[in-house]
């Protein structure tokens, strides 16, 4: 009887063993695919990443609109500044785009998922020809950041308020934007959510998501064709190991809860890659003066690009009502 007793327990600690090594397996794999700078460079993710599998006529044309941005980053004069992070031991880096005329007004420009401050070049085109300093971050695991790993917004809100406070320790009398795109929406909407300066005046919130956790489940659902047991809870248990955060914790919606700031949600109702149906769920959670913007027949990180006039000036209107 013993003996069998010790063959049962044997065979079950070899499948406990085996199971919890599969666990981390298949976390550590979509952790280093999705959240590490090695991986983002995968083809795959990157096809993903942009938010359409399949580019038809349309989507081409505005991803060309998108693209005369980046062209006007390369020639734009700017400074590279670096300032020591307050929750770490490493600095962060930004691109200083300064307008042509003394301005207090500042924008801080907050890029997407596997993109950059140059990513962002249409934006930053924009506000500068308004006569306003910008300001653009390179996020976690992303640009010219020191950092290896990616936190979608939920590390990177504390790198955005140090950069807000090294605007306002320089120049007191700033007035602050803050303007974020797909993850940098979610880490916009995040940011607002922590004690802000006064400076902090408006924020503009372009396709981002209710959480990290809601995103990867339709990444994982949708694109990869996987469940979300256990594929997801794997990855969230690494993830907490390596990056010390819960997917489910890292929500924009329990930061609007507690905004003051305010915002403007702007989405494409042909978003997929951040389901359109995200927009009224951060919209209705947000505790903050707010509006909502519905760009027609959009998809993901183009609706500057598809309805440019509708886009700028309900923002402008919007940012008018607190500079």
């Amino acid at each position: 009887m013993k003996e069998k007793q010790k063959k049962i327990l044997k065979t079950t600690g070899a499948i406990l063993t085996a199971a919890s090594a599969t666990y981390f397996l298949i976390g550590n794999v979509f952790y280093y695919v999705t959240l590490t700078r090695s991986g983002m460079k995968n083809p795959y993710v990157a096809k993903i990443a942009s938010g359409s599998k399949n580019k038809d006529a349309k989507r081409l044309r505005l991803d060309a609109i998108k693209e005369k941005g980046k062209y006007w980053f390369d020639s734009a004069e700017k400074e590279d500044l670096a300032i020591k992070s307050s929750f770490s031991d490493k600095f962060l880096h930004a691109n200083y785009i300064f307008p042509n005329k003394k301005s207090n007004v500042f924008v801080l420009i907050i890029h997407g998922y596997t993109s950059s401050p140059r990513g962002m070049g249409i934006y930053a085109q924009k506000y500068h020809e308004l006569g306003y300093n910008v300001i653009l971050p390179s996020l976690n695991g992303h640009a010219e950041s020191e950092q290896g790993t990616v936190t979608m917004g939920w590390k990177d809100r504390f790198d955005v308020i140090d950069w807000i406070n090294f605007i306002v320790e320089n120049y007191p009398d700033s007035k602050i934007i803050l303007h974020g795109e797909s993850m940098g929406a979610a880490t916009t909407m995040m940011v607002t959510g922590e004690e802000l300066p006064e400076n902090v005046k408006v924020a503009v919130a372009d396709c981002g998501y209710t959480s990290v956790w809601d995103i990867f489940s339709n990444k994982i659902t949708n694109n990869f064709k996987m469940h979300e047991f256990p594929t997801l809870y794997c990855a969230n248990t690494v993830n907490k190991i390596y990056s010390g955060f819960d997917f489910k914790e890292a929500s924009s919606i329990e930061q609007l809860k507690k905004s003051k700031t305010p915002t403007i949600f702007i989405h494409g109702d042909k978003d997929t890659f951040v389901p359109y149906e995200m927009l009224d769920k951060v919209y209705d959670a947000a505790a903050c003066e707010k509006e909502k913007l519905t760009i027609p027949d959009s998809p993901h990180a183009r609706n500057a690009c598809a309805e440019p006039d509708l886009y700028w000036s309900s923002i402008l209107k919007f940012i008018d009502n607190y500079i």
